[in-house]
Order: C-alpha cells, then structure tokens, then sequence
C-alpha cells in the first residue's frame, strides 16, 4: 500500500486525512491505535505516532492519554494553513553535548541544524557539561518530553551504556556524534580517527623520528575517539618496525593537565622536561590544546621546535596557526559529521530504517612549521 516516494509517516497521513474527510472515520470515532497502524502498513511504531501527531495538529483529531485518537468534529477542525506556527514536540530533535564552544561543538550544531531545516524539523540543545549524571538524566527526560530524537556526544563510552542501548532497543531514534559505543550496534558519525593517528605518526617516521611519545589528558579505555587515535599512532609504529615503548605513552593525566594558570603550564614543563630525558623527539598529542600546552612548555625550557622537538596535534584548531610556532595537525571535517548525523536521525522517523551505520569521515593533514626532521635527518642535512 505505501510506496518509496514520500516519507512513510507522510503516506499514512494522506491516508487517514483522506479517510476522514470521506466520511469512512466519523465524529467522535476511534482511529486505529499506533501499534494498529503499524501492524496494518508495515512501518515502526514511532512512523504511526508520527502519522497521528500530524494529523492532530492539522486539527483533524484529539487524543487522549491512554485512550487513544478520534476523530474532531468537522466545525472544530482547523485547516492547516490556520494551525498556529510553533514547533510541535514531535518535530524537535534534541542534541545533548558535553560541552558548547565556538569550535568543532559550533559547526556539528550549525550543520545539524541546517540540514533538520530543510526537513521541517527544529533542534534544541542540552549541555552535559561533562556530567555523567546529567548527560544520564537527559537520556531519560527528553524523550518523556516528547523529543523526536536525540543526537548525542557522549560524555564518555564508558558509561551510561544501559539508558543508551534501551532505547535503541525500542527503536527511539539515537544516533551518536564524535564517539561511539563499542558495545552498541547503533547509528554514529564520526571522524577517521584511526586514521588520523596513523598519518601523524607516519609523517614523523618519514621524517627520521623513531622516539615519538603519544600524549592524551583522558585513558584511552574512555572515549573512542582517543583510542582509535592511539590504535593509529600504534599501528604506524608497528608497520615501520618500531616497537610501541609504553614508556612513552602518557594518558589519563592528572587534573592539572586541563587546569589553569601557573600549574598547567608548569604540569606541562615538567612532561615535556621528562619527554627530554626520554630521548623524545616527537610528541603525538591527543588533541591541539594538549599539542599547545607541550609548544609552550617546550619554548619556555629552552627547547627548539621543531629543530630539537616536533609537535602534532589533531582538530585544526585557530589557535595552532596562530600559535608561535604554527601547530601542525588533522583537521576533521565537522560539517558532514553533523549532517550525517542528522541524516540518520530523520532517515528512522520518516522512514523507520533503525540505525547500525558508523558513517567514518575522512580527515586531513595540516602541514605546518612544528614538525621537522629527526635527530638523523637533520644531522645529514646539514
């Protein structure tokens, strides 16, 4: 009975609205309840409750909670051109986020708002601020408030996997952005991180750097972001015939690592004075504030970069190139991360296809002034 030319939601819309206005529904006559609908067409439970959300605010029917739809009378119905213009609840789809800045959180948001524009939907955002308990609660809450979906960047992949993979076991549109779960087959766009270390790692092993130290603020076992990008950095080593020296893998640093004022920069000093003694000529940092804090420690001990130290750092964030020496690094595309993010989201309400794609996009080198040749090369160039 439905075709592939419109949204599935939408056809069963025409038929009912069609149905009422043929007099086949009645005033005051019960229409199938959303399980009923989605038994009869073939469609997910949340395509039929879409269906009768719409029909309702076309003011065609009335529901009551626990009840079910019937149909207005023919006076009482509104024409939809006379439906107030205010965002219903089952066209808002809530994004929550650890953390709201004007880099990569400002693009996944404005990309993922644009393309829920040109859909009819409208987005709300939810700042975890890096609080599991909040980031749980809002897991909870937004969908009991009628959130059509949820996008989210996980505080971490380590926890609140139970609230998250109920409700894509119950087919609530959830997609993750940035990260994703191991555990859960579910929806999720994210970068090439992968990837991303392995080319870093790969142009300092190019360069004659076989003493290259991995540097992340959080345990890799936290965000997957981090490990794909330590899996990388690991693998390059590997196919190159260098051994990974866990000596030279720094994670899950202490609260000062992302403080601030004095005990940052001296946190940092003293790494990077360590990394010295290590016979370290590269650092592979997690990320480019960590990338920034080692090129500031590093100037402020006296050591050259990139003569006697080169630096890498991964986002393309401003600040690397406006840094005293220019960061080099990987510049992930947040853009088409948020779009296909928001892809997902809309592709399972209209179409109720139920997400288990990991859409990976590619990243790209940055070629700045903070990387250089290693001890051999440099001795032989000159």
């Amino acid at each position: 009975m439905l075709s592939d030319n419109k949204p599935l939601y939408s056809q069963i819309l025409g038929i009912l609205r069609e149905r009422i206005s043929q007099g086949e529904y009645v005033t005051g006559q019960q229409l199938p309840t959303e399980l009923e609908l989605a038994d009869k067409f073939g469609v997910s439970r949340i395509t039929s409750k879409r269906a009768l959300i719409e029909l309702e605010r076309e003011g065609l029917i009335y529901r009551r909670r626990g009840s079910g739809s019937f149909v207005k009378k023919r006076d009482e119905a509104k024409k939809p051109a006379e439906v107030p213009i205010k965002p219903s609840s089952s066209m808002i789809i809530s994004m929550v986020l650890p953390f709201v800045s004007p880099n990569n959180s400002l693009e996944h948001m404005q990309s993922v708002a644009k393309y829920l524009e040109s859909k009819g939907y409208y987005l709300s955002i939810h700042n975890s601020n890096w609080n599991i308990e909040r980031e749980r609660e809002l897991l909870i809450s937004l969908p009991k408030r009628g959130t059509a979906g949820i996008i989210l960047y996980p505080v971490s992949t380590q926890h609140n996997l139970d609230v998250v993979h109920a409700l894509h076991m119950n087919d609530y549109p959830i997609v993750t952005l940035d990260q994703y779960y191991n555990l859960l087959t579910m929806g999720s766009a994210v970068s090439d991180n992968a990837d991303g270390g392995y080319i870093a790692a790969s142009k300092l092993i190019e360069l004659g750097h076989t003493r290259i130290a991995f540097i992340s603020t959080v345990g890799i076992q936290y965000r997957s972001t981090v490990r794909d990008r330590f899996f990388g950095y690991s693998k390059a080593l590997n196919d190159n015939g260098i051994p990974l020296d866990i000596e030279l893998c720094f994670s899950n640093l202490p609260s000062d690592a992302e403080g601030a004022g004095p005990a940052r920069r001296e946190f940092y000093k003293k790494l990077v004075g360590q990394l010295q003694e290590l016979n370290v000529t590269a650092i592979q940092a997690e990320h480019d504030m960590v990338a920034l804090d080692c090129l500031k420690a590093a100037l402020d001990l006296g050591i050259k970069v990139p003569e006697e130290l080169s630096i890498i750092g991964f986002d393309n964030n401003e600040l690397c190139e406006q840094a005293e020496v220019p960061i080099s690094t990987l510049e992930q595309n947040y853009e088409e991360i948020g779009r296909r993010s928001a892809m997902m989201i809309v592709d399972q309400l209209e179409n109720g296809a139920i997400q288990q794609e990991r859409a990976v996009i590619p990243v790209k080198w940055v070629s700045r002034q903070s990387v250089g040749p290693g001890p051999e090369l440099h001795e032989r160039n000159e």
